[in-house]
C-alpha cells in the first residue's frame, strides 16, 4: 500500500506547483475552497489526474475547487480577502454568509427526514422513504477526498449545526426494531469506509439479528479515490470478513458506489478492490451524478457503465446535479440530461440498462425524467416516481411543461393547464404538520 498523504486547503501552493499551475489559478482555488470544503489525496493526483490536460481534465475539475463555482460577486469577495492575507475570523464571516446562499441541506434534509423516537429528534438519522434508513456514523463524516459538486458539502465545513452524525449504534437497532417497514438501512457520510472495521462492526452487528431487515448498504467514493482501503492489511481483511459475517446472517450486502468517470476504476488496484469486494459476497451497485465538465456527454457515461458491468458490479442510478452548493457550476439541463442518459443508453447492452436516469432526489421523492413527449399538441416532460415520501405515489407518471432550460423539479411547472403537480398539496402539508 502506497503512503497515505492528505492534502487540503493549506497545501493548494506546494500541490499547484507539482501540477504546473500558476499562482493566479493557486490563488483562486484558495479563494474558493474558503467556502467550499477541498480534500485531496496523493492517489488521486498520481493514478486518476491526467496534468497534461490540467485544467479541464474530468478528475481535476471533481476534486479541486474551480472559479465557477462561486458568483462573480461571491468570488471576488473571497478572493480579494486572500490575497490581502484576511485574518480567520475575517475569512469565516465572509465564508459563512455565503454558505448560507447555498441551500446547504435541500430536500427537507433537516426538517422532513429526521426520525423521532421517544418524543425527541434522532440526531444522524434520516428517514423519508418507509423501507429505508440512513445513518451517518460520527467516525465516517469525512472522505477520502471531496468531489467538488458534493451535495453533502456542508458535512465537511466544521459547523456542527449543519451536520448529520451519530454515536448511537443502540437507537439505531431500536429504532429500526421499531418500524417493521424498514428492510434496509443505508450508512453513509462522508464515506464510512474511511472508518476502522471494528467500528462499522459496532453499527453493523446489532443489526444482523433484526429480522424484518433485509439489506445493509455503505455509501461509499473508497473504491474510486482509496481502493487499498479493501485490499491491503488487516484491517481490509476484516471487512471482507465483516460482509461474510453478513451474508452469513442471511442479508444482502451492497456498497453503493460513486463511480462518477471511468478513468476511477481503471485503475489496478480499482479493478482489484472491486473483486476482492465481489469475491467477498457484497454486491456493487454504481451511481453519480451527471456532472457538467466531468461527466457530461454520452460516451463517458457508456464507457463508465461497460466498466462497471466487465469487473462485476450493476450500473444503478445517474442522478441530476442537486439544487445546493455550487450547482450553476455543475447542473446540465433537464432536457440534455435526458438526451445524454439515452443516447448513453443506446450503446450498452442489457446488462448494463440496469441504470436508472436521470433521476432527481428532490422533496417528494426520486423522480425520474422518463421522456419527452408531444400530447395533444402540448411538447411535456415524462416524468415518473421511483420513490415517494408517500409511498402510493411509486411508479406514478406526470407531465410538466418542457422548458429547455429547466434543471431541477422546482423550475417545471404542470402541463395541460394543472394549477399544480398531483403531489404538491400533500407535499405542504407534511412541512406544515413539521412546523407544528
Amino acid at each position: 500500500m502506497p503512503k497515505y498523504r492528505v492534502n487540503t486547503r493549506n497545501d493548494l501552493p506546494r500541490v499547484g506547483e507539482i501540477l504546473g499551475l500558476s499562482r493566479e489559478q493557486v490563488a483562486d482555488m484558495q479563494a474558493v475552497s474558503a467556502v467550499l470544503p477541498f480534500k485531496v489525496n496523493d492517489y488521486v493526483l498520481d493514478k486518476l489526474i491526467d496534468r497534461d490536460d490540467l485544467p479541464h481534465d474530468p478528475i481535476f475539475q471533481l476534486t479541486f475547487p474551480q472559479r465557477g463555482m462561486l458568483s462573480d460577486g461571491d468570488f471576488n469577495r473571497m478572493r480579494d480577502l486572500v490575497t490581502r492575507s484576511a485574518t480567520d475570523a475575517e475569512l469565516r464571516l465572509a465564508a459563512d454568509e455565503i454558505r448560507a446562499t447555498l441551500n446547504p441541506h435541500p430536500a427537507g434534509q433537516m426538517e422532513l427526514n429526521k426520525p423521532h423516537f421517544g418524543g425527541a429528534p434522532l440526531e444522524g438519522m434520516q428517514h423519508k422513504y418507509n423501507e429505508t434508513v440512513l445513518f451517518f456514523p460520527t467516525q465516517g463524516q469525512t472522505c477520502h477526498a471531496y468531489c467538488t459538486y458534493c451535495f453533502r458539502w456542508a458535512q465537511f465545513i466544521g459547523d456542527a449545526d449543519l451536520k448529520f452524525a451519530s454515536k448511537e449504534a443502540d437507537k439505531l437497532v431500536q429504532y429500526v426494531s421499531d418500524n417493521p417497514e424498514i428492510s434496509s438501512v443505508l450508512i453513509t457520510g462522508g464515506d464510512p469506509m474511511v472508518m476502522k472495521t471494528k467500528f462499522l462492526r459496532k453499527y453493523i452487528e446489532p443489526l444482523l439479528a433484526i429480522p424484518h431487515l433485509i439489506s445493509i448498504r455503505i455509501g461509499t467514493k473508497a473504491l474510486a479515490y482509496w481502493p487499498y482501503r479493501f485490499t491491503d492489511g488487516e484491517d481490509a481483511d476484516d471487512f471482507l470478513r465483516l460482509i461474510g459475517d453478513v451474508r452469513a446472517a442471511g442479508k444482502h450486502f451492497a456498497l453503493m458506489a460513486h463511480s462518477s468517470h471511468p478513468v476511477e476504476l481503471s485503475t489496478n488496484a480499482a479493478e482489484a478492490a472491486v473483486r476482492r469486494v465481489i469475491d467477498a459476497g457484497a454486491v456493487v451497485r454504481c451511481q453519480a451524478p451527471l456532472i457538467k465538465h466531468v461527466n457530461d456527454h454520452q460516451d463517458v457515461w457508456a464507457a463508465l457503465w461497460r466498466k462497471q458491468v466487465s469487473l462485476g458490479a450493476i450500473p444503478y442510478y445517474m442522478f441530476v446535479e442537486r439544487d445546493t452548493g455550487p450547482k450553476n457550476y455543475f447542473e446540465v439541463p433537464l432536457a440534455r440530461a435526458h438526451n445524454i442518459f439515452t443516447r448513453a443508453y443506446r450503446q450498452v447492452s442489457g446488462l448494463a440498462r440496469t441504470v436508472r436516469g436521470p433521476s432527481m432526489s428532490c422533496t417528494p421523492g426520486k423522480v425520474l425524467v422518463d421522456g419527452l413527449a408531444k400530447i395533444h399538441g402540448e411538447r411535456v416532460f415524462v416524468l415518473k416516481f421511483i420513490q415517494g415520501r408517500d409511498p402510493d405515489w411509486a411508479n406514478q407518471v406526470f407531465f410538466a411543461k418542457f422548458d429547455p432550460q429547466a434543471t431541477w423539479l422546482d423550475d417545471l411547472e404542470p402541463a395541460f393547464g394543472d394549477d399544480k403537480f398531483f403531489f404538491e398539496s400533500d407535499v405542504e402539508d407534511f412541512q406544515f404538520a413539521n412546523d407544528e
